[in-house]
């Protein structure tokens, strides 16, 4: 039988089923309260919000309704396949989702799904289980669309890879550093190339000069103003000792994506440009002495016109057998010897006057090896290599021999007591790649001429002024510094190029390169012509604006038999042919005079006398009757000094050159 209560009793165990009932309506109150803020927040929420259960769509806000096209009804009840645009994407992010809440009670994947219209989006999916213990009973998720967010990373993506392949095709190194720690921030793909690997994280003055500390020549001061403002581009030259390269440097202080001011430098390599500046100067040094050396030439050469003209005429007056005749003799020996040195300097300048012809180098060399061979002494092998499969040259005979005697002279003081001289010739083809990597050569096909010995050799610094001219090591009086200046003039008139090589003690070898030459042209062969009477009757026209050289001509002329009419002017040369009343049958001109050109002059007095013949004179080349120093075909050309034999030679071939060649032999109107 149960207890029986006190009416106190029963009255505080209503009041506590109150109190019960007034707890349980409040909390009852504030859960429909929570509810309702819980629903508000779901209906309302700006992201999408549902669950699902095994995989089925239970729940779904407004939000995610909107963000899919879906209509709540067509969600509810379906698989959340229908939001996956396949299998594939669907089965991915299940396994992986799961994956995570399993581990850290939430999954969060990023994923596409494809709205009710088809078209895509990108969405970032949270996902917490209802039930931390068993997933079975649903998962609740979140669903924000970051197709904009996913779009704007892509587009900076692809921003970053195009501004990385433009800094990666340009042809200069461009690199970015910490100003403060020098620390590496970001290099380009040439100067990862050029410094041989990324270097990014490592210290500037370290990776790129191989500096301990920062280097002297660091411009970091200069890239920022005294307010701690950028101050633009600061520009300077240099070279690196990593590299071994010539850059000229750009430098400035650019803002880094942490907002701090780093350092920025864009290098274009200028080493080749370096070269092509020196090889410029050097070139112009070149013109500049030629131009010099051309002058000198000209001015001497009329003056040992007189000179040696003179000599030769009172030798002729003179019996041999006087003291004065000895003197003489010296004289002209002193005068021959200086014109060769005119002779060189104007080959130096390109001032040369040159008949070229297409020659084979082998046999024009060997007609000329007996005369090598006196010239460098019994001490001295001469070794002859021929290259039997050349290509023809087209060169004047002449400029070769030239070449020869000088680089034979050469070698010989170079050989204190016996030694070896080698000639050889070859042939070789440079392509452009080649050409591009070594300074000064040409692309196509050369003959190689190398003369080599195996002297006392010469030393670098020597080396780079051999071919300047008066530039000499030997001895006052053992040398006048033209040999290799004029062997450099006649390769290059001749669109070749020479390099040397040498090293103390170790000889010297000199090679020249010829260019092929490949129009069909016989090779001339040199013939042994029957000896030329110098004499003659016929009349001359001399046209010479400087007297002495025109009163020395004259007497010359006179005594080989000519009449001779003198003229100091083109203008008195017209007068007098129109009054001659006799045939003119050679006119001898200088070629720059005033008034009037000697090639002008010619022009005008064919009109007079259709059949003249012209000889020029001149004491260096001129564009007038040779381009650069090129002998037009058919032009009779005869270079100041000159002697008694010279002149009458000339004039001879003048006279008769069309008996000799034939009547249809075409002469050049000058």
């Amino acid at each position: 039988m149960s207890e029986k209560l006190t009416y106190e009793e029963l009255e505080k165990r209503i009041q506590e089923l109150e109190n019960i009932e007034l707890e349980y309506k409040h909390f009852r109150e504030v859960l429909q309260e929570n509810e309702k803020q819980i629903s508000s927040i779901f209906r309302s929420a700006p992201i999408g919000i549902g669950s699902v259960v095994n995989r089925i769509l239970s729940k779904v806000n407004d939000r995610l309704c909107k963000m899919t096209g879906y209509d709540e009804s067509e969600m509810i009840g379906q698989s959340a396949r229908m939001l996956y645009p396949s299998d594939k994407e669907f089965e991915l992010v299940g396994l992986e989702k799961y994956a995570q809440m399993a581990d850290h009670a939430t999954g969060t994947v990023e994923t596409r799904w494809q709205k009710k219209d088809g078209t895509i989006m990108d969405v970032l999916l949270s996902s917490t289980p209802v039930d931390l213990q068993d997933q079975s009973k649903g998962v609740t998720f979140t669903a924000l669309d970051i197709t904009d967010r996913k779009q704007a990373e892509n587009e900076l993506n692809h921003a970053h890879e195009k501004l990385l392949t433009i800094l990666d095709s340009i042809d200069s190194t461009v690199y970015v550093a910490d100003m403060d720690t020098c620390e590496i921030l970001f290099m380009n793909k040439r100067m990862i190339n050029d410094f041989g690997g990324d270097k990014t994280g490592d210290i500037c003055y370290s990776a790129f000069r191989n500096n301990s500390e920062p280097c002297e020549c660091c411009t970091n001061d200069q890239l920022i103003d005294k307010d701690g403002n950028p101050a633009g581009v600061h520009i300077w030259e240099g070279k690196n000792p990593v590299t071994g390269k010539y850059y000229i440097n750009y430098d400035r202080a650019i803002e880094w994506t942490d907002a701090r001011l780093v350092r920025m430098q864009i290098a274009a390599d200028i080493t080749d440009l370096k070269k092509m500046e020196s090889q410029l100067i050097q070139a112009q040094k070149m013109e500049a002495v030629g131009r010099l050396a051309g002058g000198v030439a000209h001015d001497f050469n009329n003056m040992l016109s007189v000179i040696l003209g003179k000599t030769e005429m009172a030798l002729e007056d003179i019996d041999p057998n006087q003291t004065l005749y000895a003197d003489l003799e010296e004289i002209r020996t002193a005068a021959q010897r200086s014109a060769d040195v005119t002779r060189q300097l104007l080959a130096f300048a390109r001032k040369q006057t040159i008949a070229p012809k297409v020659i084979n180098l082998n046999s024009t060399i060997e007609s000329i090896l007996k005369m090598l061979r006196r010239l460098i002494g019994e001490n001295i092998d001469l070794i002859w290599l021929p290259n039997e499969e050349i290509w023809p040259v087209r060169i004047d005979p002449s400029q070769l021999a030239q070449i020869l005697e000088n680089l034979s002279v050469n070698a010989r003081d170079a050989i204190a007591d016996v030694g070896k001289l080698i000639i050889e010739t070859g042939k070789t083809t440079f392509d452009e790649a080649y050409c591009a990597d070594h300074s000064g050569f040409v692309p196509g096909d050369f003959v190689q001429l190398t003369v080599s010995d195996n002297g006392c050799g010469i030393n670098q610094e020597t080396l780079q002024n051999v071919f300047e001219p008066f530039y000499t090591t030997k001895d006052v009086g053992k040398g006048t510094g033209l040999g290799l200046a004029t062997v450099y003039g006649i390769v290059k008139q001749n669109d070749g190029f020479i390099n040397a090589y040498s090293e103390p003690d170790q000889g010297t070898i000199f090679r020249i390169y010829l260019p092929r030459y490949l129009a069909e042209t016989e090779i001339l062969e040199k013939k042994t012509s029957d000896t030329i009477n110098p004499d003659g009757a016929e009349t001359i026209l001399l046209v010479e604006d400087e007297p002495s050289i025109l009163r020395m001509t004259r007497m010359m002329l006179e005594r080989m038999g000519y009449k001779v009419l003198g003229a100091g002017t083109p203008g008195g040369a017209i007068a007098l042919a129109r009054e001659y009343a006799g045939q003119i049958h050679l006119l001898m001109t200088d070629v720059v005079m005033p008034e009037m050109n000697g090639r002008d002059l010619a022009g005008n007095l064919l009109v007079l006398y259709p059949d003249l013949k012209r000889l020029f004179m001149s004491g260096y080349t001129a564009n007038l009757i040779a381009q650069h120093g090129l002998l037009a075909e058919g032009v009779n050309f005869i270079q100041k000094p000159f002697s008694r034999e010279q002149l009458g030679k000339k004039v001879r071939d003048a006279l008769d050159k069309d008996k000799l060649l034939g009547e249809n032999t075409k002469i050049l109107s000058y």
